[in-house]
């Protein structure tokens, strides 16, 4: 709003450019939430339990939202209150990095709730997550041994043991 009126010239590909690459780099900082679903019956046994409590652990780990599915099938359906005994059970395992998002809601024959991961658990992860990337530096290789003294001074044919198999070395990169 300047009087005179003022405006700058500028060269249109290059403001175009510039406007791509910084639409790039936001979306390459912007992490996409996806929601897994893992599926349960009435009469799951504890240790499928207990290896899909693990699976929907490490989808809270990754970030990612968790649907859990208690489906019913046949008369199964009349005792809905086995279907909310494991969602609950679900929850009370999982409250340690997980809360519960959506209650556990019947549609038709499926039971269902939604696990989103722990807002508090999620930056304590991140905030290790530099600490422990450090600690997983890669190591330098180990020294070679030096040689014998047998080999080293040359000693007759009949002392020195045979020389070891070859070992393979890296080819070289066509």
């Amino acid at each position: 709003m300047a009087k005179p009126p003022v405006c700058k010239i500028m060269d249109y590909g290059k403001f175009k450019y510039e406007a791509k690459k910084k639409a790039n780099e936001a979306k390459k900082k912007q992490t996409v939430v996806k929601l897994k679903e893992v599926k349960f019956r009435p009469k799951t046994e504890e240790h499928d339990y207990n290896f899909k409590t693990r699976a929907i652990r490490e989808f809270l780990e990754e970030g990612n939202k968790a649907r859990c599915t208690v489906m019913f099938r046949g008369r199964e359906i009349t005792h809905r209150e086995i279907g909310q005994a494991i969602l609950t059970r679900i929850g009370q395992d999982l409250k340690d990095i997980a809360v519960v998002e959506q209650a556990p809601r019947l549609e038709g024959r499926l039971l269902f709730m939604i696990l989103a991961p722990n807002p508090r658990w999620l930056q304590s992860q991140r905030a290790k997550a530099p600490a422990a990337q450090a600690a997983h530096a890669p190591r330098p290789p180990p020294p070679r041994p030096a040689p014998s003294a047998g080999q080293a001074s040359g000693g007759s044919a009949a002392s020195v043991a045979p020389p070891a198999p070859a070992q393979h070395a890296e080819a070289p990169k066509a």
